[in-house]
């Protein structure tokens, strides 16, 4: 075919496209994925570590800030996210007997996740990876691996292996207590739903796009979401985001809301929707311009919001709100004339040390 007749991918038709694959992403994993994943779980948990560590970079490290959560929840046990520099950087030999070290990557080619990978299973940790390749360094260091089967990501902002990553962790964890993860039977169709609205989230989309700035708030199992969510709007649109816990947000940044200040809140339906009730008091009466990602409830006392599907376990909702984040952050970036599939100065691998 002669280059005046090749097809042209349209301004942002990768990410549409992936970000459209979810569905099917999470279905693959509950079928053919979930059976490997209780065998991992089983393996590790007739182990019995002692605490979980978690390392990642960028939107992995927002998904494994998920799986702390749920560590911590599900499991009791003690979980952290790792400072990799420790040992790249500084050279430090910790004793990490009888614990889990669980490295997320999508690639699983940075050199600093392999490093410190292989300085945690010479420590003595029990080392997992998740990435979405199965024949990546990291998983060829590690002792056992998670492959999120989630199929080749060709646009710089991650989006199908995120929400990949979260149904491979919370199965996971799920099956370190001996659970079947029944709660994530309806993901796929709850996500098909959410990404059928696409004309909504366009229409708030106009709301941001001239902003300077954007707040994003949540509680709980939210927060990895607002983390993502800000991430994936910040390296798409360009507009700065600000994530942070609404626990945080009232200790100082709050001062920086006024009636002109977009702020989006993530409210899960749970326990952590109701710890951020107060934080959500505070902003609507600084005048805040409010969008709410949540209930309708809580959506019908914003100044706008995206109603998220109602009985869904909290521990698995962070899957479906960033949905409409991720539609949000692509909508924003087109309405501004920008193309998400290729932000400048970015690298599907970073390369740290």
């Amino acid at each position: 075919m002669s280059a005046s007749t090749e097809a042209v991918t349209p301004r942002g038709g990768i990410m549409s496209a992936e970000m459209a694959e979810q569905p099917a992403v999470l279905r693959r994993i509950l079928t053919e994925g979930a059976p490997r994943i209780r065998e991992v779980a089983a393996a590790i948990a007739a182990r019995n570590p002692r605490f979980v560590l978690l390392t990642a970079r960028g939107t992995s490290d927002n998904a494994a800030l998920y799986a702390k959560y749920l560590v911590e929840v599900l499991l009791g046990k003690p979980a952290g996210l790792t400072s990799m520099s420790t040992t790249t950087a500084y050279g430090a030999e910790p004793d990490l007997s009888d614990c889990l070290v669980v490295t997320v990557s999508q690639s699983g080619g940075s050199p600093d996740l392999v490093a410190s990978t292989e300085a945690a299973r010479k420590a003595g940790a029990i080392t997992l990876s998740v990435t979405n390749n199965a024949d990546s360094a990291l998983a060829a260091v590690s002792e056992f691996h998670i492959d999120v089967l989630a199929g080749p990501e060709k646009a710089l902002p991650a989006t199908k292996t995120y929400t990949a990553e979260l149904l491979a962790l919370y199965l996971l964890v799920e099956g370190l207590r001996g659970g079947g993860g029944a709660d994530a039977a309806g993901l796929p169709e709850y996500a098909e739903g959410i990404l059928a609205r696409q004309s909504e989230v366009a229409a708030l989309a106009q709301r941001y796009r001239f902003a300077q700035r954007l707040v994003i708030t949540s509680r709980g199992y939210g927060y990895p979401t607002a983390r993502e969510a800000a991430l994936k709007i910040m390296e798409t649109s360009y507009i700065p985001a600000h994530p942070f816990s609404g626990a945080d947000l009232l200790h100082g940044p709050l001062a920086m809301v006024d009636n002109v200040s977009p702020v989006i809140a993530v409210v899960p339906d749970g326990r952590g929707g109701e710890a951020l009730q107060p934080v959500l008091e505070r902003l609507r009466g600084r005048g805040a311009d409010l969008m709410v990602v949540g209930q309708a409830d809580q959506v019908a006392q914003a100044s706008a919001g995206f109603a998220m599907p109602a009985g869904v376990p909290e521990e698995v909702q962070p899957i479906l709100e960033i949905l409409p984040l991720q539609l949000l952050a692509y909508e924003i970036t087109m309405a501004r004339g920008l193309d998400p599939d290729a932000p400048r100065a970015l690298a599907k691998v970073t390369e740290t040390h």
